[in-house]
């Protein structure tokens, strides 16, 4: 080849590459100073260049197939995280997740890696001890108890035989047990911004199954009320992501609805419902926005495009927002799977928006297992890079698949009513 053809080759992928880096805004410098951070603190990456798609995968809802899409990002991110385990609430969504995928896929492997990191950190939250963020040790908060969901599956896994396990935890949900607030002169309710919904509640719910006390579905009651007073928007059906977001708009004049934010709620609803008390006079206020959530989601599904069967970061606004969120579009496909395998969601209907959202989530998925599209952390929809991939994500999308195989493998619908929740 000449030196005048590859200079004519060369230009042609500069071009390409330009036009297709001009399909999706990119982040401002304030915005990449944020991804640079979350990639140091191995939460995740965003390489510009994440490789090819992969081939390999069937959007069937079938448990062969199903099984094959979660251990292929199962495998690649334990792979890349494990030496990186860490307390805060990014790792405990994808400890989670790989709870999930071992009783999935029946392999101990995710399971066994979840209590070794447990016994790394002597089954201890983070908030006793100061972080690189906040300069004094504090009570644990929302975000720090969620890491006590994956202490308490695996004390309740192990057959309850070592309480010493969920000591640590459970002194501290004792000591934040009495308190309105977290802090001295602390303004703000315990769980005061939507994703507190998925991080906190679910914990509570199995911290009463493995001790039985009511006093933790009481306290799990009384702040998701006061949450749901603070931010449901009872006309729209979605949660503003906290109060600053309530009357504030988008760059196109509308609601701000953050995909992730109500991925986080409705995940939030499935995962405390599979704990809940089946026989608690609250548990129809839970089914209830499950239901109210689901509905108000699914016209705003994208339909067409790169995106289609998955949710935008923005879910009013796809213009500012092109790209697929798939954060908040696995934790909105596992509620709303959740909410048809257990007889809350109508099958007819939601089957279809679930067997897209799966689709689409598969077309994100690169050779070596990277989900692709998920959006650095945050409070509100930014830009973001197409390969850029964050270990809340993949926990989001393991706990979708786990959900979906559920779904593959007893199709018939069950009652909420009968379902055995722990």
């Amino acid at each position: 080849m000449t030196l005048r053809r590859i200079a004519i080759v060369c230009t042609f992928f500069a071009y390409a590459f330009t036009a297709t880096a001009q399909q999706y805004p990119m982040p401002n410098a304030t915005q990449q100073a944020g991804i640079d951070k979350d990639n140091s603190r191995h939460f995740g990456d965003s390489p510009a260049d994440p490789g090819p798609l992969a081939t390999d995968l069937s959007p069937a809802l079938t448990p062969v197939a199903i099984d094959a899409a979660t251990r292929k990002v199962a495998d690649w991110e334990l792979a890349r995280a494990q030496s990186t385990w860490d307390q805060i609430w990014t790792s405990g969504v994808l400890y989670s997740g790989f709870m999930a995928t071992s009783s999935q896929l029946n392999d101990p492997k995710y399971s066994n890696a979840m209590l070794g990191m447990a016994n790394q950190f002597h089954w201890q939250l983070r908030g006793r001890q100061p972080n690189q963020d906040e300069k004094v040790a504090h009570l644990p908060g929302a975000d720090d108890q969620d890491l006590a969901q994956t202490y308490l599956e695996l004390y309740i896994l192990s057959g309850k035989k070592d309480p010493s396990m969920i000591a640590p935890l459970h002194a501290d949900f004792d000591a934040v047990l009495p308190l309105q607030t977290l802090r001295p002169n602390d303004p703000k309710i315990p769980w005061w911004w939507c994703d507190a919904l998925f991080m906190a509640p679910a914990a509570w719910a199995r911290l009463y199954a493995v001790t039985g006390d009511h006093k933790y579905i009481d306290y799990l009651n009384l702040n998701w009320q006061r949450t749901y007073d603070l931010l449901y928007d009872k006309q729209d059906h979605l949660y503003a992501r906290d109060a600053t977001f309530i009357g504030k708009l988008g760059p196109n004049g509308k609601k701000i609805y953050w995909s992730r934010g109500e991925g986080w709620v409705l995940g939030g609803i499935a995962r405390t419902l599979e704990f809940l008390p089946k026989d608690d006079p609250r548990r129809p206020f839970y089914v209830q926005q499950l239901k109210e959530m689901s509905a108000a989601l699914v016209p705003l599904q994208e339909s067409t495009g790169d995106a289609a069967g998955l949710w935008h970061s923005s879910l009013l606004d796809a213009k500012d927002f092109p790209l697929p969120e798939n954060s908040g579009s696995a934790l909105i496909l596992f509620g709303m799977a959740y909410g048809v395998n257990n007889g809350i969601l109508d099958r007819a209907t939601y089957l279809p928006v679930i067997s897209r959202a799966w689709a689409g989530l598969l077309r994100h998925i690169y050779a070596d297992g990277r989900l692709g599209d998920i959006q650095q952390t945050g409070a509100e929809p930014t830009p973001y890079y197409p390969g850029s991939s964050y270990d809340y994500g993949i926990g989001g999308y393991l706990l979708a698949a786990s959900e979906l195989k559920k779904l593959a493998s007893a199709p018939a619908p069950r009652s909420h009513h009968n379902h055995a929740t722990h």
